[in-house]
Parts: C-alpha cells; sequence; structure tokens
C-alpha cells in the first residue's frame, strides 16, 4: 500500500461542502473561460493526464541539467532531451549551446541579460518601445545601463535609431534585446540587419538576445522564416513553452552559447551541482510536461500545429475585412491586429488591448468557429456603439 492510499484509508480527509463548492465554481467558471481566451498567447488545447501520476513526488531539477546532483528525485534526463530539440529548433552551433527548462519567457529573458552583463558589465542594453514590460523591471534588477529604442509603426525596432544610438555610445558595449515577436504587433526584429549594423560600426563586443517567447515556436515551422536564431547572430534565446506548445502551467526554455555561460559556472558543495541557473530549485515537472509534448506531436505534427494556426489567422484577418474592420498581422505570426474592441467585448472575450489597438492571438484552440463568432460579436457591438445618440 502506498502512502497515500494509506493515508487516506486512515484519515479520509475531506474539504468542507462549502470549500469543495468553491473549487468546484472555479473549476467551471475557468472552463467556460478557456475556449473564449483569443487576447493571450496561451494554448489551451492539451490533454497531461498520463503524466499526473508524477505529482505525488516532490521532484526537484536543482542545478545544472547537463551535471550530476545529489538529488536524484528529478527529470533532468528528460530535460535534456527537451533542451536538445529545442536546440536545433533554433539552430545552434553543435556542441557549442547550453540552456536550462525556466519557469517561463521573462526568467529566459533574465538569464540572456545576466549573461550579457557579466560579459560586459559595463554595456549599455538596447530595446525598443514594444518590448515586454518586464524587461525593464529586469533591468532595473540588474541595475544594467539601458536606453529605449523607437519603434517602427508595425512594432518592428527602428534600425536607423539603433544604428544612430550605437554611433554615440560606440566606446561601451552594446547588449541588444531583439524581439521575435512583439507582444501586441507579433513583429520581429531583423537580427540580420541588426548584426549589419554592428558590422558597419566595427563593434566588435556586442550580444545579442532574442525574446521568442511565442514565434520560438513558429519560425523552425514555416519556409521563409525571418532573421531570429543562432545562425542569425544571437547570443542567448528565450522560447515560452506553455504559448504556443501549450502546458497548464508557465514554463520554457532559455539557449545560450555555451563559452558565455561557462564564464559564470559555480560550484556549489551542499547540492553537489553546478550552479548556472537564476533560480536554485526548478520544476521537475515542466520538462515533463515539454518533453511530452514534443514526443507526441513530433516534427510533422508540430509543422501542422504552426501551419493550421497561420491559416486561420490570415482566414481572421479576412474575416474582420469582409465586416468593414480593418485588421493586418505580420508574416508568420497569428498576432492578428485590429482597432481596440468597444467595452462590451471585454465582458464576453478575453483581449488584450493597449492604447488604439486590440489583437487576437491564433493558438492551436481557437478554430475557425471561434473566430467567426468572435468577428461577429465585433461586428455587432461596433453597430451598437455607432447608433448611440452623441451627447
Amino acid at each position: 500500500m502506498s502512502f497515500w492510499e494509506y493515508y487516506s484509508a486512515v484519515t479520509q480527509p475531506n474539504l468542507s461542502p462549502a470549500d469543495q463548492q468553491r473549487l468546484d465554481d472555479l473549476y467551471e467558471r475557468m472552463r467556460a473561460l478557456s475556449p473564449r481566451n483569443v487576447g493571450y498567447p496561451c494554448n489551451q488545447d492539451f490533454d497531461f493526464s498520463e503524466l499526473f501520476r508524477f505529482l505525488q513526488f516532490s521532484a526537484n531539477n536543482v542545478g545544472d541539467p547537463f551535471h550530476s546532483t545529489n538529488y536524484r528525485l528529478n527529470t533532468m534526463e528528460f530535460e535534456r532531451e527537451v533542451l536538445t530539440d529545442f536546440a536545433r529548433f533554433t539552430r545552434a552551433p553543435a556542441d557549442e549551446w547550453w540552456g536550462y527548462v525556466t519557469s517561463g519567457g521573462t526568467e529566459g529573458n533574465m538569464y540572456g541579460l545576466y549573461v550579457a552583463r557579466e560579459l560586459y558589465p559595463e554595456g549599455i542594453c538596447y530595446f525598443s518601445e514594444d518590448t515586454h514590460y518586464s524587461v525593464a523591471k529586469v533591468l532595473r534588477l540588474q541595475h544594467t545601463r539601458n536606453i529605449m529604442l523607437k519603434s517602427q509603426p508595425d512594432g518592428q525596432m527602428d534600425y536607423a535609431d539603433l544604428r544612430e544610438t550605437l554611433r554615440i555610445h560606440r566606446d561601451v558595449p552594446p547588449i541588444i534585446f531583439a524581439n521575435i515577436g512583439t507582444t501586441m504587433k507579433g513583429a520581429v526584429d531583423d537580427l540580420a540587419q541588426i548584426r549589419a549594423i554592428l558590422d558597419d560600426l566595427a563593434i566588435a563586443n556586442a550580444y545579442i538576445h532574442a525574446d521568442a517567447a511565442l514565434s520560438g515556436m513558429i519560425l523552425p515551422f514555416v519556409d521563409a522564416p525571418q532573421p531570429w536564431n543562432f545562425a542569425d547572430g544571437a547570443d542567448s534565446i528565450s522560447i515560452s513553452g506553455h504559448k504556443m506548445l501549450g502546458a497548464p502551467v508557465p514554463c520554457g526554455v532559455v539557449l545560450a552559447r555555451k563559452a558565455h555561460v561557462d564564464r559564470i559556472a559555480r560550484s556549489i558543495e551542499y547540492i553537489g551541482a553546478l550552479d548556472t541557473t537564476i533560480a536554485g530549485s526548478r520544476s521537475a515537472f515542466s520538462p515533463l510536461l515539454l518533453w511530452h509534448r514534443l514526443r507526441t506531436l513530433g516534427d510533422a505534427g508540430l509543422r501542422h500545429m504552426v501551419q493550421t494556426c497561420l491559416g486561420n489567422a490570415e482566414y481572421a484577418v479576412q474575416q474582420f475585412r469582409a465586416h468593414g474592420i480593418e485588421a493586418w498581422r505580420h508574416p508568420n505570426s497569428v498576432t492578428v491586429v485590429f482597432p481596440k474592441p468597444p467595452p462590451s467585448m471585454m465582458e464576453k472575450w478575453t483581449i488584450a488591448p493597449r492604447k488604439n489597438i486590440g489583437h487576437l492571438i491564433v493558438m492551436p484552440h481557437v478554430t475557425r468557429d471561434i473566430l467567426d463568432a468572435f468577428v461577429a460579436d465585433f461586428a455587432a457591438a461596433l453597430q451598437t456603439v455607432n447608433r448611440k445618440p452623441s451627447s
């Protein structure tokens, strides 16, 4: 008899009826909201029930996933396989990369910026105004000098502003934070163009981190991706796992050139491992989620999933336009941009507006039926607003 079987037989612990009702109500609320979660890049289409049995263990991936640890209740073997797949997706140089499974995109970005600052303590980080809000917070936490650059109207970094700002500060090593799919518009900063600017200004000491939270699981599976990966000049890349792949908890992967990471590694006797990650204790369940997803889908399944989402995103653009609502998206992007929705749309749909625009992100769970319903509600809401008499 297992511990849980014994414990249940002896104590028969139960929630109070009121507490049980609260959980039931929460479940029903989440179940109802899930299909209408269209404004955030979180795939709701997955089934990890095969892994539930592992939740009875206090597993912990403490330390470097490529070195042994005294804590043997871990999933590091699976983590390494996940990382190997992501290294392939990002065209990391063979035997010259390192990485680990993170708690999500913010930790991955923090790690990339941490490595960059350790390499260039006096460096200045450059990022565009369309960069995710968490990056400015990370830079404050790390006390890294930084300059915000202008963005182009489509969300890409303003490369002319980058060139001129680098020219003014060319005596200081630049740390360039590139967006591989901006939060609101899905814009991809062109790493080839960034590298060309650095070369033209004869700046040899530079670091490029790529925030590929969403698009990092899209661009490997399209025929003509924008320049975004290690082969295009990235020094580190962060990708989310709960976005395009899908997971019930936030998670992700960060990869970096091994030569950079080797310069910051520290050995910790207590855990019998190298301290190369941001967190000490790390989730051992997240690597299983990513591993399970990668193995059940395979490369062919991933490509089909991505291509289906891209096709549905283009379908959404056409449906918006058919209803007289201007909408657009970038190449290889599942982010559909449109005017800021009327307030009534926020009551039914989970949307993320900003300033004068809104967007929907066509994840695998966002079917064409859902898109039809969203566009129809949007058009009806606009008609209601337009019918209201002016005061």
